[in-house]
């Protein structure tokens, strides 16, 4: 352990981490573009993925839409300790902690593995209970249970990723992040169509076979963002000889992480609810919403991208105590969210019918979605700010309001906004509930960071 210590700073002295020297443009896109073109890949193959379901059948499509929830939840918790590990292992590297860096990186491997125990015992207990609470039809629930339970008990892939991949971003080597991600979305891409329609000899699966890609795409990125860690990343030495769990470091994770856990978790809850609201109109409204929650995916995972390559460059500033790089870096990735956004708003406005018809829709999804995906978009830019906002809390190790701001955006305003323009039983009107949601939550976003930047930023 000594030596590798040493060694890690003897490296340091040799190259000062460019997170704390290169120029804050430059440095922002060369951390983010590859974070953002990986993310980008996932969301492809996350459309592909439903656009091959709906091939099976509408109530498959279904089916998959309504295992969202538990996906969210799963991948809550595995996201929300990758930031909580982010956040730590990068400001130790800030203030030449090696140990601790190091540490962060072990215990967060020991809590990826106790994740996977808790999913695989939810993957074979849950399943069903979980479909039945939601629908009556059979078709439905045998789909979903055929699907989820792959996805659950196989969900070792998905946690090892998160966290050997969050380790990685840590010390600035996001371009072996694209490389792990674009690898398991490719796998996925090219396994979706042999597994779901047995092709090449292969049996046919249907949407069992759209879980057995996912999570072979997964695994495999696991692998290789290990393999890059170990042989990659010369800041971080893992090594688990005489490892014994540190309770006080994983409180440090979660007290940054269970905000972004419970964010995530909440917007599972908001999926269950809002599906069982949508199913009072008819099957067909919940697959809308499985589709747009596909489709938004494709506008809002490079904004994820990004903020994964923000987290870092501030975390690492705030522990070097440097103020003007950590403003800049938030002013510059808020630019470039909202241009993001605002594409996403110019393809949900003039083009739903064509985005809808990827995914087989019927005469009566192609109606109700186009209102519904138009209605949505609106409240895009207003999120990039948010969503910006919000992980610059999370890198300054004061999360907690961004879990506010999401439980009063998602289940305060959200949800009850929700049950009561449905009950003006016209599908139509429940769709203005996310606008209303999210220009509540940039209020709360602005009271927050108004309170941060006088508490925290202002007097460093």
């Amino acid at each position: 352990m000594n030596n590798n210590l040493e060694q890690q700073k003897e490296e340091a002295v040799m190259r000062e981490n460019k997170m704390g020297v290169l120029p804050i443009n430059k440095l922002l896109l060369s951390m983010s573009l590859p974070m953002m073109a990986s993310m980008l890949v996932q969301a492809l193959y996350n459309i592909v993925d439903s656009i091959f379901v709906a091939r099976v059948s509408e109530n498959a499509l279904t089916a998959v839409s309504m295992a969202f929830p538990l996906q969210t939840l799963m991948i809550a918790l595995a996201g929300g300790t990758g930031v909580g590990i982010n956040a730590i292992l990068s400001k130790s590297l800030g203030e030449k902690e090696y140990e601790r860096a190091n540490k962060t990186a072990e215990n967060g491997i020991f809590l990826a593995i106790l994740s996977y125990l808790v999913f695989l015992i939810i993957g074979l207990t849950v399943v069903k209970p979980f479909y039945m609470s939601q629908t009556t039809d059979s078709e439905i629930i045998g789909y979903g249970v055929q699907y989820l339970t792959v996805i659950l008990t196989m969900s070792f892939g998905i946690f090892g990723q998160f966290i050997f991949e969050r380790i990685l971003t840590s010390t600035g080597r996001t371009i072996f992040t694209m490389v792990t991600q674009g690898t398991g979305a490719i796998i996925n891409l090219i396994l979706d169509p042999i597994m779901i329609f047995g092709l090449l000899g292969f049996p046919r699966l249907g949407v069992t076979g759209a879980a057995v890609a996912t999570v072979c795409g997964q695994i495999v990125a696991c692998i290789m963002a290990l393999i890059f860690n170990i042989k990659k990343n010369p800041d971080i030495h893992i090594s688990f000889k005489g490892f014994k769990p540190d309770p006080v470091l994983i409180g440090h994770i979660y007290k940054i992480g269970v905000p972004s856990i419970v964010m995530q978790s909440i917007g599972s809850v908001m999926v269950y609810i809002m599906n069982k609201i949508l199913i009072g109109f008819s099957s067909t409204a919940v697959a809308v919403f499985g589709v747009y929650f596909k489709l938004q995916s494709f506008t809002f995972m490079p904004v994820f991208g990004l903020n994964n390559g923000m987290i870092p460059i501030i975390a690492y500033n705030y522990g070097a105590e440097n103020k003007e790089r950590m403003m800049k870096t938030w002013k510059l990735s808020w630019l470039y969210a909202t241009a993001i956004m605002l594409v996403g708003v110019i393809a949900f406005e003039a083009f739903p019918e064509f985005l809808l018809g990827l995914f087989d829709a019927s005469e009566q999804m192609l109606s109700m979605g186009s209102v519904a995906l138009r209605i949505i978009a609106v409240h895009f830019p207003v999120a990039a700010y948010c969503i910006v906002t919000g992980s610059l809390f999370q890198a300054l190790g004061v999360s907690m309001y961004s879990m506010i701001t999401s439980i009063m955006r998602q289940i305060v305003v959200l949800i009850p906004a929700a049950y009561l323009l449905s009950l003006l039983g016209n599908v139509d009107y429940v769709w203005w509930s996310f606008p209303i949601a999210e220009i509540m939550s940039a209020a709360a976003t602005t009271f927050f960071f108004k309170r941060i930047y006088s508490n925290i930023i202002k007097k460093i």
